[in-house]
């Protein structure tokens, strides 16, 4: 079974993934670093020189490639249901989690998070506040149509995360 986790940018969907992994003793893996390591390149340097349209499709190859596997915890880059293709990948490869947090407290992780500002494109020419609002209010129907399960990472920790979801599903 494969354990899709999507939503915006910081939202802990990496965190959470490796964090869930160990406890239920399975692999995980981001897709956004897998799309960089065959790549050979960040994304940000795929979107500048390879625009966003060639991102999409390397992405949906890879995420494709990655729900093949018989048993895995992936954890999504934000704009992974941008395509209905991969919406629907997702979606029949297994639950998919779609963790959310307000603006403001995306916009203080990424602003925390050094590799963001390196490795992440800046997606509209708004303010980085303004941007993530607009993007939300974009992409909301999208995760909401993929998403199994909405979960919030406002006030928990990741690992408070992780045990609600291992409550959840008592087989695990």
């Amino acid at each position: 079974m494969i354990l899709s986790l999507i939503g915006y940018r910081a939202t802990g969907k990496t965190t959470v993934a490796k964090l869930l992994a160990e406890a239920l003793n399975c692999p995980w893996i981001d897709s956004d670093r897998e799309i960089e390591r065959q790549a050979g390149k960040t994304i940000a340097r795929i979107f500048a020189e390879d625009g966003e349209p060639a991102f999409r499709d390397f992405e949906e190859r890879i995420i494709a490639e990655l729900c093949l596997k018989s048993e895995l915890i992936l954890a999504t880059g934000g704009g992974a249901v941008m395509r209905e293709n991969t919406r629907k990948i997702l979606r029949e490869s297994g639950p998919v989690l779609w963790l959310t947090a307000s603006p403001e407290t995306i916009l203080r992780r990424m602003t925390a998070d050094e590799t963001t500002q390196t490795s992440r494109p800046s997606l509209t020419n708004l303010p980085a506040l303004d941007e993530i609002r607009h993007l939300l209010e974009l992409r909301e129907p999208m995760y909401r149509d993929c998403a199994s399960l909405e979960i919030t990472t406002e006030l928990c920790s990741p690992e408070e995360i992780v045990k609600q979801l291992l409550e959840i599903n008592p087989n695990s």
